[in-house]
């Protein structure tokens, strides 16, 4: 698939952004309500399992390929791994250290990690503009949570909760990188998200059988209406808008969803989480956002 890397955004490509930002933006809360009850490993079997059938129904329905050789599934695999296990692992477990809007300005830092991902790989280059976007967004990150790491009582498990949304971001911008790979081989996006999935939900089970966590079900409207946004909204909708991003426009731009985020996750936790914003979250988040802003809209060097 050719990606339009410098040309002007489709109405469907509009269409892509919109639906990612409002359905990822709108995860972290829910992603937040699972936390209880249920260990966060077998939350994400649960919403990636359903999830990865809705998909596969979605594509048995539209007649798309289904069999692909070993080497395929290899790859499948380490999308599975990569993009839809213990990346989202990693940030259920940040949820128990920080909210909703928090966890979504974090994962927004996407937007400076993929392009730098990208040049260290060689898929791109870097410009003085990135490297002043990200260190305001850096900036911006320490702004929100220095306070909160350095105060005196409580807040302890702050750090925890940011080092475990960053190793989500490296886990997650490596399999951006890995999806970008394979849509220039050809491989569909919609098998590659189904089989991905169903990979990445055996990876999870097998950790929580490794750790002993049992496969139950908490069966109350707040955490099974979770999961069914998370698995239909969050994994099935949002994935397939978010990869075929990534294949239409690359990685790079494809990073402007997470600009956008934030700002429904941070409403969201406002009214929902009792978030409060103080002078330096103020700040924190308008560095992060105009950071990000910057990164993305560097002019890309064209590939060699």
């Amino acid at each position: 698939m050719k990606q339009q890397q410098h040309g002007a955004l489709s109405a469907f490509d509009y269409a892509l952004y919109a639906t990612v930002v409002i359905t990822w933006g709108a995860a972290w809360l829910p992603l937040r309500l699972q936390l209880g009850v249920v260990s966060p490993e077998v939350s994400a079997v649960w919403r990636f399992l359903l999830g990865g059938l809705i998909v596969f129904g979605w594509l048995v329905a539209a007649k798309g390929r289904v069999r692909f050789p070993p080497a395929d599934h290899l790859r499948f695999a380490v999308l599975g791994l990569t993009m839809f296990s213990f990346n989202f692992l990693a940030a259920y477990y940040a949820g128990f250290h920080l909210n909703g809007g928090l966890l979504a300005i974090l994962f927004s830092l996407t937007a400076v990690v993929n392009p730098v991902y990208a040049a260290l790989l060689g898929r791109g280059g870097l410009n003085r503009r990135i490297v002043l976007g990200a260190v305001i967004g850096v900036i911006g990150v320490t702004f929100l949570f220095g306070p909160k790491i350095l105060a005196v009582e409580g807040e302890a498990g702050t750090l925890t909760g940011v080092v475990l949304m960053l190793l989500s971001i490296f886990i997650f911008s490596t399999g951006n990188m890995f999806s970008a790979a394979f849509q220039a081989r050809g491989l569909p996006v919609l098998s590659a998200n189904a089989w991905s999935m169903l990979y990445g939900t055996a990876f999870i089970a097998l950790f929580a059988l490794f750790r002993g966590q049992p496969f139950i079900v908490e069966w109350t409207p707040k955490y099974v209406l979770s999961i069914l946004w998370l698995a239909v909204a969050g994994t099935a909708v949002g994935f397939f808008a978010y990869v075929t991003l990534i294949g239409r426009i690359g990685t790079g731009r494809t990073g402007y969803v997470t600009v956008l985020m934030p700002l429904v996750a941070l409403v969201l936790s406002t009214f929902f989480e009792g978030y409060t914003w103080t002078i330096y979250a103020f700040a924190g988040v308008a560095l992060v956002l105009i950071g990000n802003a910057m990164v993305l809209s560097a002019p890309a060097k064209p590939k060699t």
